[in-house]
C-alpha cells in the first residue's frame, strides 16, 4: 500500500461510517495559542470548546501539521530518530458529542487490523491508570490480550489547558521487533522499538479551577494517527525515511550532494534533515508563510537555512532547494494539488532565500571554524555571526554541539540585548482573546448565531436579545440582537457604527465585532431611555461612513491585483486595514516600489475604476472557488461555503466584507505611502473617493502656497527650488571654507604641554569640535588632544584624538568623563566623540581628564 492508497483507505473507512470528510486546514491556525497547526484537532477546537456549534456530528480529516516552533518543536530530533518529522500529516476521526469509547476503540482496531492488515500480535495498547472502561472495551469487546494492555499515568492523559476540557487517552503501539531495542511494551521498552501509531483522546471531563473533574454533558472523541508513522509499518520499513513519501527526496538530496544514503550515519543525519525540511519549507510557503525575521517567517527562515547548511557541510556550493522543492511537489501534489499550481512561486521564493544565505554562508562558516578550532565560541563571535553573516544562534549552537564545543550564550545575549527585535517562536500572545466567554456562549446556545444582512442593506429590524455593561470597554454597553445589518470587524475591515432604536431606548453604536465565533456584538452608548429585552429594534448603519469603507475595501482588492500584475505573483497579502479614512495593505515583496512601478499600479487601479464595471458576488464551495482561481487573504477564516468577490476584469478573491456596487463608485485611488515593515514585507497606504479628493486639494494648496512664497507660478516652483538649492550649496561651501579657516586659526593658537592639549571652545558645533581636534592632533610632537564645548547652553560635546604611535585609545580618554556628563562613548581607537547634558560639570571633568592624561603619558614614558 503506497501513501496515496493509505490516505484513501483511511478516509473511505470513516466516510462509510457516517463521518464527513473535512479537507486539511491551513498550517497557519486561527488559534493564537499555537504557532502552527500542530495536530488534527486544532481546526476543530472551537467545536470542542463549545464556542461554535459543530456543523456535523462526526468528521474525519488528514491534516497538514508542522511542529517546529513554540511549545511544539521537534527540530532538535530531526534526522536523529527514525520517527520524528517537522512536517507530517495527522489522520483523525472526531465525534462532537455523538459516539464515544464504545465505537472509537473498535473503529481503530478494525481499521489497523482488517483494513491495514497489521499483525494483531505486534500491537500493544496503553490506557490511563484510571480508565477501567477503556481497558474493558479493549480486552472484552475487541479481544486484545490483557498482557498487551498497559496502564500509564501522565502519558495517557490529555488536556487543552490547566482548566477546561480534558480526559484520558488510549494509544496503539506497534512492536517493530527485538532488533530495535529492549522488550517490555510501551511502558518499559525502547521508544524506537515500540512506536505509537494512534492516539484516541476521550474528552469526557471539564476540569474546574479547584481541580475537580466534572463530567461533560456531551463527551467528544479526538483521535490522531501519525500518517508517516503508520506508513512504514504498512510498507514493512524500519523508518519513516524508507517510505515512498521520503525516499524520493532523500535520493534527490543524495544526488545534489554526491553522498549516498546509508554510507555513514553522520552524513545520513544531514541528508534526513534536508529531506524533512524540504517538505516543511514547501508546505509553509504554500500556505502563505514568507521568510522573515519574526514569528512564523523566522521559523521558516531557520528551516531553510538548516537544510542549506547541511548541504554546505556535505560539500555542495550550488543551490539545492529548487530540486528538493520540485521533488516534494512531484511527490505530494497528488494529495495537495495546490503545490503544483504554485510550483514557480514555491521554487523561486525558497531559492531566493537560499541564495541570500549562501552569499554569507562561506564567510560565516570560515569565521565559525576558526572559533571551533580554538575550542570555544565566544559570545561576541556568536553575535557577529548572527548579526553580520545571518547565522541564527540556533545554527551556531547545532554546529558547535556536533563538535562537542561550548558557545558562550551569556555573552551572546549581552551583545543582543540592545538590538534584538526578533520575535520568539513561542511569542504569539493571547492579546484580545476573551477571558470569560460563558455569557456569550449562553447567548449562542439560547439564540444561535446572529444573522447578518448588511451586505445588501443599511437598515434592518431585529429583536433585542441582551444588553450588558461592557467589561472590555468601560462606559459602553454590549448590545445583542437576533439579526443585524452592522458589519462586525473582520478581514481587515473595521466594524460599522450607527444607531439602534427601540420603543424604550436608543443606542449609538461605536463599533461592532464577533464574539464566541458567530455572535455579533455591538459596542454602544445608551443615549436615551432604558432598554427592554425582547423589544423590536430598528437598526441604521452610518451610511456615509459605510460607503467610504466600501470604497476603500474594494480599492484594496484592486491594489492587490495590480501589485501582482506589476511586481509578480510572489506578492501575497500579509495583512490589511480598511477604515473610512484610508486603506492599508501589507504584502510580500523584496524591495521598495520604484516611482515607475507605483505609477503603473495606480494607473491599473484607476483604469478599472473608470471602467465602472459591476462588482459581482457569488456564494460557492470554498474548494471550487480556489480551484477557479479566487485568492484567499492571509489570516482570514473561511467557511465551507464562501463569498467570492469579482471586482473588475481580473480581481477575484474570497471575501466576506462589504464592497461597492460598481467600480466607478470608488472615484479615485491614490497611493499615499509605501515602505518596509519587516524582512520581505512592505506596507502600502492609499486613499479613495473623498479622501483622494481631499489629498488632491491639499497638494494643490501646498504647491500654490509655495509658489506664492517663492513669487513664481505653480509651474515654475520646481525650477525655482532647484535654483535656490544650487545657490544654497555655494553659500554652504563658502561657510565651510570660512569655518575651516577659523578652525585652523584656533588650532594654531592652542597651547600644548607634555605631549597633549586640552581645549574648551563653547558655541562650536560638534562637527567643528571634531575638526578642531584633528587639526590640533596634526601638530608635531602631540600624542593626544581632548576638545570640549557647550552648544546652546544645554549640551556638551567631548572629542578625543590620538596619534597612531601614541599607544593610546581615544575612547578610553573620555569614557569616564562622558559617563560623568550623563552620556557615553563606544570603543574608537584614533578618534572618539561623546556627548552629555550635565553642562555644569564640564570644568571639573576636564581637570580629571588632564590628570588622567598626565598619568597615562607618564606610564608610557617610564
Amino acid at each position: 500500500m503506497d501513501a496515496n492508497q493509505l490516505r484513501k483507505a483511511f478516509t473511505d473507512f470513516f466516510v462509510d461510517r457516517g463521518h464527513v470528510a473535512v479537507p486539511s486546514a491551513s498550517l497557519i491556525p486561527h488559534d493564537q495559542t499555537v504557532l502552527f497547526t500542530v495536530a488534527g484537532m486544532v481546526p476543530f477546537k472551537p467545536y470542542f470548546l463549545g464556542e461554535v456549534p459543530a456543523p456535523y456530528p462526526r468528521a474525519t480529516s488528514i491534516q497538514k501539521c508542522v511542529r517546529a516552533g513554540g511549545k511544539h518543536n521537534d527540530l532538535d530530533n530531526i534526522g536523529l530518530t527514525s520517527r520524528h518529522l517537522t512536517f507530517f500529516e495527522m489522520l483523525g476521526n472526531f465525534s462532537f458529542g455523538d459516539y464515544f469509547k464504545e465505537k472509537a476503540i473498535p473503529y481503530a482496531w478494525e481499521l489497523v487490523t482488517e483494513v491495514l492488515k497489521l499483525d494483531p500480535t505486534k500491537l500493544w495498547i496503553t490506557v490511563h491508570l484510571s480508565d477501567d472502561e477503556a481497558e474493558r472495551i479493549w480486552r472484552d469487546e475487541v479481544g486484545v490480550p490483557a498482557e498487551r494492555i498497559q496502564r500509564m499515568d501522565e502519558d495517557n492523559w490529555w488536556q487543552m489547558a490547566d482548566t477546561g476540557p480534558c480526559g484520558p487517552c488510549s494509544e496503539i503501539y506497534y512492536d517493530k521487533g527485538e532488533s530495535y531495542g529492549a522488550d517490555g511494551g510501551p511502558a518499559l521498552g525502547s521508544d524506537e522499538r515500540f512506536m505509537e501509531i494512534w492516539n484516541l483522546v476521550f474528552m469526557q471531563y471539564d476540569r474546574q479551577p479547584d481541580g475537580e473533574l466534572v463530567l461533560l454533558p456531551k463527551p467528544c472523541i479526538d483521535t490522531g494517527a501519525g500518517f508517516e508513522r503508520i506508513l512504514p509499518v504498512v510498507q514493512g520499513k524500519g523508518s519513516v525515511y524508507d517510505t515512498d513519501l521520503l525516499q524520493p527526496i532523500l535520493q534527490t538530496a543524495g544526488r545534489l550532494t554526491g553522498i549516498r544514503y546509508g554510507d555513514t550515519e553522520a552524513n545520513d543525519v544531514k541528508l534526513r534533515i534536508m529531506a524533512d525540511h524540504s517538505r516543511s519549507m514547501t508546505f509553509l510557503v504554500a500556505d502563505g508563510v514568507f521568510p522573515s525575521n519574526e514569528g512564523r517567517g523566522y521559523v521558516l527562515r531557520r528551516i531553510i537555512r538548516r537544510a542549506v547548511l547541511r548541504s554546505y557541510q556535505l560539500g555542495t556550493e550550488t543551490l539545492v532547494t529548487p530540486d528538493l522543492v520540485s521533488t516534494v511537489i512531484e511527490n505530494m501534489s497528488g494529495a495537495y494539488p495546490e503545490l503544483e499550481r504554485q510550483r514557480d512561486y514555491l521554487v523561486s521564493t525558497i531559492a531566493r532565500e537560499e541564495e541570500r544565505f549562501r552569499q554569507t554562508l562561506k564567510t560565516g562558516s570560515a569565521q565559525l571554524e576558526e572559533e571551533l578550532l580554538a575550542g570555544v565560541v565566544s559570545g561576541e563571535v556568536a553575535f557577529r555571526l548572527h548579526d553580520t553573516f545571518g547565522f541564527p544562534i540556533e545554527l551556531t549552537l547545532e554546529v558547535a554541539k556536533e563538535r562537542g564545543i561550548e558557545v558562550d550564550l551569556v555573552g551572546f545575549e549581552e551583545n543582543m540585548a540592545k538590538q534584538r527585535s526578533m520575535a520568539r517562536a513561542a511569542g504569539l500572545g493571547n492579546e484580545g482573546v476573551e477571558t470569560d466567554l460563558e455569557h456569550y456562549r449562553s447567548l449562542l446556545d439560547g439564540f444561535g448565531s446572529t444573522e447578518f444582512t448588511g451586505h445588501t442593506t443599511y437598515e434592518e429590524h431585529g429583536r433585542l436579545l441582551a444588553v450588558i455593561r461592557s467589561e472590555a470597554r468601560p462606559g459602553l454597553y454590549e448590545v445583542f440582537l437576533d439579526r443585524t445589518c452592522f458589519y462586525p470587524e473582520g478581514g481587515g475591515q473595521v466594524g460599522d457604527t450607527g444607531v439602534i432604536q427601540t420603543e424604550s431606548a436608543q443606542f449609538t453604536v461605536v463599533d461592532t465585532n464577533y464574539v464566541a465565533g458567530s455572535v455579533i456584538r455591538h459596542f454602544a452608548e445608551l443615549t436615551s431611555g432604558s432598554p427592554v429585552i425582547g423589544e423590536l429594534a430598528t437598526l441604521k448603519v452610518d451610511a456615509q461612513r459605510r460607503d467610504a469603507i466600501r470604497r476603500n475595501h474594494t480599492g484594496t482588492h484592486l491594489l492587490h491585483w495590480a501589485l501582482r500584475r506589476v511586481l509578480g505573483d510572489h506578492v501575497r497579502q500579509q495583512g490589511s486595514l480598511v477604515t473610512p479614512d484610508r486603506l492599508r495593505f501589507d504584502f510580500t515583496h523584496y524591495g521598495p516600489l520604484t516611482l515607475e512601478e507605483r505609477r503603473k499600479v495606480e494607473a491599473l487601479v484607476n483604469a478599472e475604476i473608470i471602467s465602472n464595471v459591476e462588482v459581482k458576488t457569488d456564494l460557492m464551495p470554498k474548494q471550487a472557488a480556489l480551484d477557479a482561481g479566487a485568492m484567499a487573504f492571509f489570516g482570514d477564516k473561511y467557511a465551507d461555503v464562501v463569498r467570492v468577490v469579482k471586482a473588475g476584469s481580473s480581481s477575484v478573491e474570497l471575501c466576506g466584507g462589504i464592497h461597492v456596487d460598481s467600480l466607478g463608485m470608488i472615484g479615485l485611488c491614490q497611493i499615499v505611502s509605501e515602505g518596509s515593515i519587516g524582512s520581505n514585507t512592505r506596507r502600502l497606504e492609499a486613499v479613495t473617493g473623498e479622501g483622494a479628493l481631499r489629498r488632491v486639494w491639499e497638494l494643490e494648496t501646498l504647491i500654490s502656497d509655495t509658489a506664492e512664497i517663492l513669487r513664481v507660478s505653480p509651474a515654475e516652483v520646481a525650477d525655482k527650488v532647484a535654483q535656490m538649492r544650487a545657490h544654497e550649496k555655494v553659500l554652504l561651501d563658502q561657510i565651510k571654507a570660512m569655518s575651516a579657516e577659523r578652525i585652523r586659526a584656533i588650532a594654531e593658537g592652542v597651547t600644548a604641554s607634555e605631549g597633549f592639549a586640552i581645549v574648551r571652545w563653547d558655541g562650536m558645533s560638534a562637527d567643528d569640535l571634531r575638526q578642531l581636534a584633528i587639526q590640533v592632533r596634526s601638530r608635531p610632537g602631540l600624542k593626544a588632544v581632548v576638545v570640549a564645548g557647550v552648544q546652546d547652553g544645554a549640551k556638551v560635546t567631548l572629542v578625543a584624538a590620538v596619534s597612531k604611535d601614541s599607544g593610546l585609545v581615544a575612547s578610553e580618554l573620555i569614557s569616564d568623563a562622558a559617563r560623568e556628563l550623563g552620556g557615553g562613548v563606544g570603543r574608537q581607537v584614533d578618534l572618539a566623540v561623546a556627548g552629555g547634558k550635565e553642562v555644569e560639570k564640564l570644568e571639573g571633568v576636564l581637570v580629571q581628564v588632564r590628570a588622567d592624561l598626565v598619568a597615562r603619558l607618564s606610564d608610557g614614558n617610564s
